[in-house]
Parts: structure tokens; sequence; C-alpha cells
């Protein structure tokens, strides 16, 4: 630490430089590569900067304990992120070759599909249901009130959700 150095920047270079080892070492043995680990530790530290007050760290009498639960639930995204790759891939695999779309092409899909899927994660577990069982199982309200067991007007509350959350992603990537 420097002499000088504002109490709040101080407390943020103690909590890293005490614990930001040991976060990427356990990550590198939940992850099994030490690139996502490095990732995933700075992502954590990150998010623990940005949801600070202006004012000062919290006081933490388990800091650790603090950076697992923020780890872990990147390491989850993370885990989301990479099935919806590979399910993104799986399904490019199924394409006619002539219409298989250009790496730039697919690197802008996934990203969008990346986003989409954070957005849609902040959505209630059961509007995210049935806005996914609309949108890519094709089931009718009717349908997807009967497997969830809510009535069709609920559906269409849920729908009305995600397609809220849909063009927020469409309004912030307008210039």
């Amino acid at each position: 630490m420097v002499a000088g150095e504002p109490a709040l920047q101080q407390q943020v270079h103690a909590l890293y430089s005490d614990h930001h080892g040991w976060l990427f070492g356990w990550l590198r043995g939940r992850l099994g590569n030490s690139f996502d680990a490095a990732d995933i530790a700075h992502d954590t530290f990150m998010r623990v900067l940005v949801g600070l007050r202006a004012d000062a760290i919290p006081t933490l009498r388990e800091p650790r304990a603090y950076l697992t639960t923020v780890a872990k639930r990147l390491v989850i995204n993370h885990g989301q992120r990479q099935s919806l790759e590979r399910a993104y891939l799986a399904s490019l695999a199924l394409l006619p070759e002539a219409t298989v779309p250009s790496v730039e092409e697919r690197a802008i899909l996934l990203e969008t599909l990346h986003e989409l899927d954070a957005l849609l994660d902040e959505l209630p577990a059961r509007a995210r249901t049935a806005f996914l069982l609309s949108q890519l199982e094709g089931l009718s309200y009717d349908d997807i009130a009967a497997r969830l067991q809510v009535s069709v007007r609920t559906v269409t509350r849920y729908m009305a959700q995600g397609f809220a959350q849909c063009l927020r992603l469409m309004l912030a990537q307008q210039p």
C-alpha cells in the first residue's frame, strides 16, 4: 500500500493481495485450467469492486467465504455460457455447409446469445421457462399453462416479461 492512497483503495488492495492467490488456486482446482481460473478470479474482484459503496468495503469477517460465494456464481454463469456455446455449435453442425455462417457471423451470433441468456437469467425462473418453451419449443400458451400448471393469463404475463427483456437487449445494441 502506498502512503496517501485513499482508505477505500487501500482496503481493495489489501483484499486483493491477501486473497487473489488463494482464490485463483481454488478456481484452478475447480475448473481444471488456469485460463478460466484467471478470468473468473479477475471477474470476482471486479464484481466486488462494482458492488462496493463509494465510501468503504464492508467489513468482512470471512472474506474468503464472501469471495467464494461470488466466484461460485461466476463459475455457474461460465458453465451456462459453455453449455450454450456447445448447443449452438451442435446446431451449426446440422446445417448444410452452404448455410453455415462465417466465423465473424458466428461470433456475433454467439455474443448475442450470451447477452440474451444473461437477460433471460434476470427473469424469474417460471417466466424464463415459459418464454423458452414458447420460443424454442414452439408451445402454445395453453400448452405452457398446462405444463407449468398456471393460467393462460399468467403465461401471457410471463411472456410479456420475456419480450420486455429481449427489447432491452435490442435497444441496448442500437447506436
